[in-house]
Parts: C-alpha cells; sequence; structure tokens
C-alpha cells in the first residue's frame, strides 16, 4: 500500500541504480518490470553489498547476513520480471531451518526456537512449563498483532510525511491498532508483562540489536522483527546467501538490464536541478532520467552535496570472525545447529557497553555470539582442507561502532580473537582454539573502510527519531530526480526491509506497480 503521493516528476525512461546489494536489484528488477532502460553499478566483483561472500582458500562464505526471513519478497522481485526460484542460474532452493535458532545459556540450559507454534509449545514446556508455555502463545499472538498493525503502512509503504499518516484511513486505524496493542512502549516491558523465563525474555527481545538499539531501550514496533524471525520461519539457500543476489542479477540480466561489476561511481554530474549522468572511475558515463542511491548515506552525501547532513546515531558494530573447523573437532560440541546464539550470563550490561557513546563504549565483558555453521543445513559448503573434512563457520561478536569507542583494530583484533575463542572454549566448543583456521575478519574497521558510518553493517539505530517518517527520506527534494534505497532510508535495517526500499524506491519512480511485463519486456539499450 502506497501512502505517500510524491514520486519522481519528468521522464523517468532510464533509470541508474547504484549498488546491487538487495535493496539495489530489487529496485532494478521491479523497475525493469515496468519496462524501464535499467543499469546497476557494483563497485565489488560481485553482487549482493551486506550480504557478501568472502573467498577462502578452497571454499566460499557468507560474510554478511545470514538469516533469511520472509522470502516471499525476493519472490516478488523476481516476479516483476517473469522470473522464479527454479528459472534462474543459480536457482533459489531454500530450506526452512528446524530449528531457526539453538539458543544456549550460562546456566547450561538450552531452548530450540520454532516457527511452528505447536513445536515451540511443546519446547517451552520442556524447558519452562505448562504455565510459561500458555504465555508463550500470548507473545506470539501479540507479535503478530504488532506486525500486522505495522507492516501494511509503516514498512511496506511510501510516505511522504506524518500527515500522510493520519490523512489516510487505513493508515489511522493501523496507528490506531498499533497504539492500542502498546506499539510505542518499550520492548522489554511488553516481552516481559507477557512470559516470565528470563530465557525466553532474551530470546523474543534480542532482535532489538538489528535495529541498534537495547531491547529495554527499543520501540516495541520491533517486536516486529521477533515475530519474522520466530514466527514467519528461518530459511537458507543452497550454496549460501550470496546466490539471493546472484539469482536476483541473473534475472534482472536475462530480461535485458544491464549490470556492470567492479565499477566505482565517483561523480553525479547535475543540471537544471535534476542527476543528468553518473561517471565512473574507469572513465564511463551513464545518463539517466532517475538515479537510484543504495550505498551507505556517508557515501551518497559525499556523492550528491559534498557536505555533511545532520549527525545521526548509529548502531552498535559486530566483530565476525570467517574460517573453517574440522569436523572431528566440531564433532564434539553436541547436536548440529545452522544458527546458534550462545547468551552470557550478563544482559543488560553488555548491551549499556556496546551502546555507549561519545566513546565511552566497550567491549562485551560478558559476550553474548552468533555461530552460524552453514553446512549444517548444506553439506555441500563442506570441503577438504589439511587432508581432512572441514566445516565453515563464522562467528559474530556484537561491539562498539567507532564512534562509541574508537579502538584501534589493527591492534586490537588479534588479542580480542584470542578472547573470543577462550570464551568459546570455556563454553564448551572443545578444540575450537587450535581447530579453527581463521581465513578472514571483519571489524569496525573493516566495515569503516567499506564506506559504512561509524564502522557499523547495522546504519542508523532505530531510535525514535530515525524511524519512519523521521527517518532519512528515500525521495529527495534535491536533486528532485534521486531516490534512495537500503539500510540507511524507509523503512531500515534487515533482509527484508532492504528488499522492501528497492521496491518503494521504484515506486517512487514509477508510481503503483503493476504485476510487470513479464515475456513483454523491450530490450535495453
Amino acid at each position: 500500500m502506497a501512502v505517500g503521493t510524491r514520486t519522481v516528476a519528468g521522464a523517468t525512461d532510464r533509470v541508474v541504480v547504484v549498488g546491487a546489494g538487495l535493496a539495489g536489484l530489487s529496485a532494478a528488477l521491479h523497475l525493469r518490470g515496468t519496462g524501464r532502460h535499467v543499469t546497476l553499478l557494483e563497485r565489488e566483483d560481485h553482487p549482493g553489498g551486506r550480504v557478501g561472500v568472502h573467498r577462502g582458500p578452497g571454499y566460499t562464505i557468507d560474510n554478511g547476513a545470514t538469516v533469511l526471513t520472509m522470502p516471499e519478497l525476493v519472490r516478488d522481485a523476481l516476479a516483476a520480471v517473469g522470473a522464479d526460484f527454479d528459472s534462474t542460474t543459480p536457482p533459489l532452493r531454500l530450506h526452512t531451518l528446524e530449528p531457526a535458532y539453538h539458543a544456549r545459556f550460562a546456566d547450561s540450559s538450552t531452548i530450540d526456537v520454532h516457527s511452528d507454534p505447536d513445536k515451540m509449545v511443546a519446547e517451552v514446556t520442556r524447558v519452562c512449563g505448562p504455565a510459561e508455555a500458555r504465555r508463550y502463545l500470548d507473545l506470539r499472538r501479540w507479535l503478530a498483532r504488532i506486525f500486522q498493525a505495522e507492516f501494511g503502512t509503516f514498512i511496506d509503504s511510501n510516505f511522504d510525511s506524518l500527515l500522510d499518516l493520519v490523512s489516510s484511513r487505513r493508515a489511522a486505524t493501523d496507528l490506531a491498532r498499533l497504539t492500542a496493542a502498546g506499539g510505542f512502549g518499550r520492548l522489554g516491558n511488553q516481552v516481559a508483562r507477557r512470559i516470565t523465563d528470563p530465557r525466553l525474555r532474551r530470546v523474543f527481545t534480542f532482535q532489538a540489536l538489528y535495529a541498534g538499539v537495547a531491547p529495554a531501550k527499543a520501540l516495541a514496533v520491533y517486536g516486529a522483527i521477533a515475530h519474522m524471525d520466530t514466527s514467519l520461519g528461518v530459511s537458507f539457500p543452497e550454496g549460501g546467501m550470496r546466490t539471493i543476489a546472484e539469482s536476483m542479477a541473473d534475472a534482472f540480466t536475462t530480461a535485458g538490464g544491464r549490470l556492470h561489476l567492479a565499477t566505482t561511481v565517483t561523480r553525479i554530474e547535475r543540471s537544471g536541478g535534476r542527476a543528468r549522468r553518473v561517471r565512473t572511475a574507469d572513465g564511463q558515463a551513464f545518463e539517466c532520467d532517475a538515479l537510484v542511491m543504495t550505498p551507505d548515506l556517508p557515501v551518497v552525501d559525499q556523492l550528491l552535496t559534498k557536505r555533511r547532513q545532520r549527525p545521526q546515531r548509529i548502531s552498535p558494530s559486530a566483530v565476525v570472525l570467517h574460517g573453517t573447523v574440522p569436523r572431528r573437532t566440531s564433532a564434539g560440541w553436541g547436536a548440529p545447529h545452522h544458527h546458534t546464539i550462545d547468551f552470557g550470563a550478563a544482559w543488560e550490561r553488555t548491551f549499556a557497553e556496546i551502546a555507549a557513546r561519545s566513546g565511552r563504549g566497550k567491549l562485551m565483558s560478558d559476550p553474548s555470539l552468533l555461530i552460524t555453521r552453514p553446512a549444517v543445513t548444506d553439506p555441500g559448503l563442506l570441503i577438504t582442507r589439511g587432508g581432512e573434512e572441514c566445516e565453515p563457520l563464522s562467528v559474530l561478536a556484537p561491539c562498539p561502532n567507532l564512534d562509541s569507542a574508537p579502538f584501534d583494530w589493527s591492534v586490537l583484533t588479534g588479542a580480542y580473537t584470542r578472547e573470543l575463542l577462550r570464551v568459546l572454549e570455556g563454553r564448551g566448543y572443545t578444540g575450537i582454539t587450535e581447530g579453527y583456521v581463521i581465513d578472514h575478519i571483519d571489524t569496525p574497521q573493516t566495515w569503516a573502510e567499506r564506506g559504512m558510518a561509524a564502522g557499523s553493517p547495522f546504519a542508523p539505530a532505530h531510535i525514535f527519531r530515525q524511524t519512519g517518517p523521521f527517518r532519512r527520506r528515500n525521495l529527495l527534494r534535491h536533486p528532485a530526480n534521486v531516490v534512495l534505497a537500503g539500510s540507511g532510508t524507509t523503512p531500515g535495517v534487515g533482509v527484508p526491509t532492504v528488499l522492501i526500499s528497492g521496491k518503494l524506491a521504484a515506486e517512487r519512480i514509477c508510481g503503483t506497480l503493476g504485476t510487470g511485463l513479464a515475456g513483454k519486456l523491450p530490450p535495453t539499450h
């Protein structure tokens, strides 16, 4: 549902999209589906953006997003040009993760997080008792209410101002429903009202970190993320998350779109209040009637205005270790799981440490970690290394961004990596210190080198003044034919939301999108 009415005025036949991340790919597919001539420019040698890839010795591993929810949004983007999961190269073959997450706690207890309500009731009953299982069902219903009241108007919709949210009858109705459900209270408080077990409370609130806010301070509207994670299901594509971008890129080029990889945009030429031409480092020039910008906001601002925008609060960052571990080592860690959230004993304190402002941030003193083992779901990702079978392994540790804690990561990375491995060894991941061969480490410094504000891959935090109508608008006034997409603009951070942001950007250029021109697309010149 499109609440906002503003679109790019004038001709929009030729569109250049900068950035072939999921937002740019989504925008390009939806635009191409309307018959426009679309050129997609990407500085890396592969599509994907934050759904990135690291090429290790003899293997590849996702070094960006690892959690896929609402895959129907990918299907919708492909359908805009008449493609589907089976028709692309590579095809998208999705596996539903069961459980979606395995949660481990400091007291050695575990909870498997199931999307199926009956399985989850049985699991909560096993761990917490039947009374808590009944409370879980109440929480599940509340999360669904938040999501249903929020999605159509506040996520999957363009809006131009606060007035849009009260002048539209449906928007006003959804706003009233969201208010009645307590959506503008605090997420932590709303969850605590419904369930009592502190372990379950963590399972249903840690998602606030995706939005860059501690659960105790996050608006309850971000229960929508928990609903996606814990009720709608988590999927994984064969070959890794990168196959999503590869499949979308294939559908785009098959439909006549032009994709230029390893092409860095260096300048936007303007005249008459509009962007007219995009120039790249290799000397190429691309004429445009409309322009979609998806890079991180500091890069966008540099290319468009050359002056700093209003300071924004940026989300905490992360250190992510990527490598392989022998299966003989990981076999001793118990039942294998694709995603394990290994919670430390501390909770509120760790959020305070990584989210502190103005140089007061600290590394987590008792870290909670996300451990990803994709070969558990896709054995095709196993490799032979040093004469033995190994599996890819990623370990993510949330940490302060560079505004919060301007650490010298060139000095700190080695010591902090050793500390994380020591913590994991002590939590039962026996042999990880010796067996884990780490090939790549992302830190706030590596994110910053890719143009991400304050060295965070999670973009501006979703605090109130950076949420919804207060977030950076996706349709600029100057230049008048430039539209933004990606995690820095509406609706925000996350795989589903950036896919939606690409579609919303296309709507700003085309108006309401139809069902696409499958089989009727003219060639791109």
